[in-house]
């Protein structure tokens, strides 16, 4: 078969204590569901002459290419506050993918079968979970939000016993990296400075080459992720993104968003909105998450202390210097991502005030996040009797008046209010919709969500539908961590 793959198996390379060899666990009966050409045209990969039958064979992995070397890795990560030694219990990195420009890029199955992580697991995942990351973090790309990325969905053929019976699938993560917060956790558990050596000077060769030479290498390492994930947090909050799930072993050192488990999009303006079933106590709730990056990130620079200085001391000092920045930085970002979403050009003194008066407003009156901003671009909604309110309308008057401060036009602001907010978003209730159809063998609203998704700031108007939140009649929303 002549589809492309280019495998350099670099962390395959690394010493035995980062991961565990082992193959995916053959199926019985697997059958593509789908393949994402657009992603296997990024990595120069050329499936068109491949049936079906050898498709299903490949992401399945009944079938593994030439070049590549499965493994499961060793991570360990704090979940919801608690440290676990943890590690791939379900999934296998097939290798390191290189494309024809020298970019890199992991391939995972998951779901794949059991491993040496697995504990008392099956290894298995269910096909609605894996259908949902697979349209979630697709919908996160073309938002323009760093994340994992999923270029094949197989059914198994096989039932996986959960709550239920449910159908078994594998879903194939494509990312910059698999090196979690988790991962260098695992390896500070172990006490052996030599492989905490190894560990920062490989994730600064494959992510960071910038910062190689650098007279302190875990400093300026903490200091790159904290920016990287302050970043990213920025970018969720923007589209009232909740990822659900923020454990140490769920922040990407790549800084990509990872393992959507119960993700999900905020509908109502809630600074306290959480969708997990399983975050009782709001943990990871949107308003959250900033202060869970910070935390998240300490557990980080704690791993790094005995390479940051020989003196703990002053390593200590330096680093909690590093963290200390986050939240004004964290600040600064946040003010200017959302005078970004009000078309705001310049800096007022008065901006914050400006912007804490609609959010509240719109928590007041339960107003759509996304669609307040649409609406505010002039756009059609359903259900825009909402601003028709004298509170909203004099709050709109003192917007107006700052949007031409600073010698800006309308249009400008219009441009980058269209540049930042989203027409539609990935609506909770109409995901699980095309979940329902797909468990059933229907993709076809699947199908047209992934191409509306494709183009989130530019939607056609005839899917105004798909842009609406859920009717007020539906149930709270709930996520569970299937994925």
């Amino acid at each position: 078969m002549t589809i492309g793959w280019h495998f350099d198996n670099s962390y395959s390379r690394l010493p035995k204590t980062f991961k565990e060899n082992i193959n995916p666990v053959a199926v019985n009966a697997p059958e593509i569901l789908i393949l994402n050409k657009d992603l296997a045209n990024k990595l120069d990969l050329d499936f068109s002459n491949i049936n079906d039958d050898d498709l299903s064979k490949i992401f399945s992995g009944n079938i593994l290419p030439e070049g590549s070397n499965s493994i499961a890795q060793a991570y360990a990560g704090h979940q919801f506050g608690h440290f676990t030694m943890l590690g791939d219990g379900r999934a296998v990195l097939i290798g390191e993918h290189l494309t024809k420009n020298n970019e890199r890029f992991d391939i995972q199955f998951k779901g794949s079968g059991r491993t040496p992580f697995s504990r008392s697991g099956d290894g298995r995942a269910v096909l609605g979970p894996m259908l949902r990351e697979y349209i979630i973090s697709e919908a996160m790309h073309f938002l323009k939000i760093p994340t994992t990325r999923s270029l094949a969905v197989v059914k198994t053929g096989e039932d996986v016993v959960r709550e239920q019976i449910s159908q078994g699938a594998i879903l194939t993560r494509v990312a910059l990296g698999h090196l979690r917060v988790g991962t260098f956790q695992y390896i500070a558990a172990k006490q052996n400075i030599s492989d905490l050596e190894i560990l920062i000077n490989y994730t600064i060769e494959k992510y960071y080459p910038n910062i190689k030479s650098s007279k302190n290498k875990a400093l300026d390492l903490l200091n790159v992720l904290i920016e990287k994930q302050t970043q990213l947090v920025i970018d969720w909050m923007r589209v009232g993104f909740i990822h659900g799930v923020m454990n140490t072993d769920n922040m990407s050192i790549s800084g990509e968003t990872i393992d959507y488990g119960p993700c999900a999009f905020m509908d109502v303006y809630d600074p306290k909105t959480v969708f997990s079933s399983i975050d009782q106590l709001g943990r990871y709730a949107y308003e959250n998450q900033p202060k869970i990056t910070k935390w998240n990130l300490t557990r980080f620079a704690e791993c790094l202390i005995p390479l940051i200085s020989a003196n703990e001391d002053e390593a200590i000092k330096l680093a909690t210097e590093a963290l200390d920045k986050f939240e004004q930085n964290y600040e600064t970002k946040w003010l200017n991502m959302m005078r970004d979403k009000l078309g705001l050009y310049g800096e007022d003194k008065e901006d914050k005030n400006l912007i804490m008066e609609l959010l509240n407003w719109m928590y007041e009156k339960k107003a759509d996040y996304t669609n307040t901003f649409i609406f505010l671009m002039n756009k059609t909604i359903k259900n825009s009797e909402i601003y028709d309110n004298a509170d909203f309308n004099l709050w709109k008057t003192k917007w107006m008046k700052r949007l031409v401060m600073f010698g800006n036009t309308h249009n400008k602001s219009m441009d980058l209010m269209s540049s930042s907010n989203p027409m539609v978003i990935p609506r909770n209730h109409k995901i699980e919709e095309a979940l329902t159809l797909a468990n059933n063998g229907d993709l076809t609203l699947f199908n047209k969500l992934i191409e509306i998704l494709k183009n989130p700031y530019q939607v056609n108007e005839n899917d105004l539908e798909l842009m609406s939140p859920a009717p007020h009649s539906h149930v709270k929303y709930q996520t569970f961590c299937g994925t």
